[in-house]
């Protein structure tokens, strides 16, 4: 694409010459090492990493274009063209847009924010849309997906390259919609900025990544900036459950509708059966059996229904296609043992999470009574530890402490801090295991008939980070794994 074409929109402060009509850029990079001959590189400052100090990295790879907060002296100057603009962020997340064709245009596009619920959203909207006939992509926590084929994923939502290229081959397939996370992360480093979406749905507020944002004020106002940039075409469907939702679109042009199971609201559930293998949900006036647990799990399927209604599909047709839905990897998945035992393994890393699935889990009344089994990411908000310890400690009969990611900090550290959150009953039903393994091994293989047990935190996650590396874990595996030396006993 011509250069011209590609920065299209970009506001540039100062350039370090002449830009050429016919200069052609065979890339969009933010990442030095993906850099090729030809190749426009943006200079992005992260949180650990500055893009400028790979300047020079990037121009030995063949990068000719280089855009750039901080205009270079010297020889490096006049080895390529420099283009200097106010946020390089906003600038990667543009030109990648133009690069690629802005995609996000040519499909229809729902962003899904909030603290909890976001994966399993965006992940049943693909999946129901696709029983509905349609081709579509995917952007989330677990997996991105173009029609059926997967890609790996390292972020909740990609960088802006990767998020547009991702687009543009949905669009090339031949998709029609595309359903992904959009992150607090993303959303305050730009990488959304510039896409059209028709619709965006907020979940939820709760406490989480207090280490990035530092005060929940800023971490509300980031996830509002997501509906303030909505467009006057797109719909804004809030959580009316949430006392967060209204501030969410106080300021939004897209239209605003509401979902709820305890408020009244424009798409209404209430629950009216519920049991290990599900619940029976009224859903403005039409009854279905649903493969799914918890208030929260009927909340994340009235924002679905309501989604598709808003998207123009026949209602009885949803509800039809979403009552042969399953949870999603990780998200209340459950398995059954011996002696009437289930383990069920779940996401919940945030102490909302920990608390909706634990009330869920304690609400069917467990015969062998309830086992937590969990822990805390390292490096990651220390202040939602000993919160997540007393939520444990209230509603299960054991606690059983071990570690999650512990990544760079020491395990022993973080469950110290986790048990500080407990009272002296707490501590007193509660053991402390590091080894996350001998953890679900413990609770496994000493839990009474009829127990069911939660595995928390890791969900899908099939690794542990231990000391920055990265190591085959996953709790699935591992329960299955007990469960069946439990059975040959």
């Amino acid at each position: 694409m011509k250069l011209n074409e590609t920065i299209k929109g970009v506001e540039i402060l100062q350039s370090s010459r002449p830009v050429e009509k016919d200069c052609i850029v065979e890339s969009v990079c933010t990442d030095s090492r993906k850099c090729t001959e030809g190749s426009l590189f943006v200079a992005v400052r992260g949180a650990d990493n500055d893009g400028h100090n790979y300047i020079p990295s990037a121009m030995e790879r063949g990068a000719t274009v280089v855009i750039c907060e901080e205009m270079p002296a010297g020889e490096l100057a006049e080895k390529a063209l420099f283009l200097k603009v106010k946020d390089g962020r906003e600038a990667a997340a543009l030109v990648s847009g133009n690069f690629y064709g802005n995609p996000s245009s040519k499909l229809k596009l729902v962003g899904v924010t909030g603290t909890n619920g976001k994966t399993s959203i965006a992940t049943l909207l693909y999946r129901l849309f696709t029983l509905l006939g349609y081709k579509c992509g995917l952007l989330s926590t677990i997996a991105n997906y173009v029609c059926e084929k997967r890609y790996e994923t390292i972020n909740t939502t990609p960088g802006p390259v990767e998020i547009n290229r991702l687009l543009a081959e949905m669009t090339v397939a031949g998709c029609g919609f595309c359903f992904m996370e959009a992150s607090s992360h993303a959303i305050d480093q730009e990488r959304i900025a510039g896409l059209e979406f028709a619709g965006g749905i907020f979940t939820n507020l709760t406490h989480d990544h207090l280490d990035y944002h530092h005060t929940f004020a800023n971490y509300l106002n980031c996830k509002k900036r997501f509906f303030d940039n909505l467009g006057g075409k797109a719909f804004a469907l809030i959580n009316a459950d949430d006392r967060n939702g209204k501030i969410m679109v106080q300021n939004t042009r897209a239209k605003v509708y509401t979902y709820a199971v305890k408020n009244p609201a424009d798409f209404h559930a209430r629950i009216l059966e519920r049991s290990i293998e599900g619940m029976l949900l009224n859903m403005n006036g039409k009854e279905a059996w649903f493969r799914f647990m918890g208030d929260y799990n009927a909340s994340n399927l009235t924002a679905i229904y309501a989604a598709a209604a808003l998207l123009g599909e026949n209602e009885e047709e949803v509800i039809k296609y979403m009552s042969t839905l399953t949870p999603v990897e990780g998200r209340l998945e459950y398995f059954r043992g011996p002696e009437k035992i289930v383990a069920a393994v779940d996401y919940a890393h945030t102490p909302d999470a920990l608390e909706n699935v634990l009330k869920t889990l304690k609400g069917l009344n467990p015969e062998g009574g309830l086992i937590t089994v969990f822990g805390c990411g390292g490096n990651r908000d220390k202040t939602k530890r000993p919160e997540m310890g007393a939520i444990a400690a209230k509603y299960s009969d054991r606690v059983i402490v071990t570690s999650d990611n512990p990544r760079f900090e020491e395990p022993r550290s973080i469950i110290e801090q986790i048990k500080e959150g407990m009272d002296i009953k707490g501590r007193a039903k509660s053991l402390f295991i590091t080894d996350r393994e001998e953890a679900i091994r413990s609770a496994v293989l000493t839990a009474e008939a009829g127990a069911i047990i939660l595995v928390a935190g890791k969900g899908h996650e099939n690794y542990q980070i231990i000391n920055g590396e990265k190591h085959h874990f996953d709790d699935r595996e591992v329960v299955c794994k007990y469960l069946a030396e439990r059975e040959m006993k």
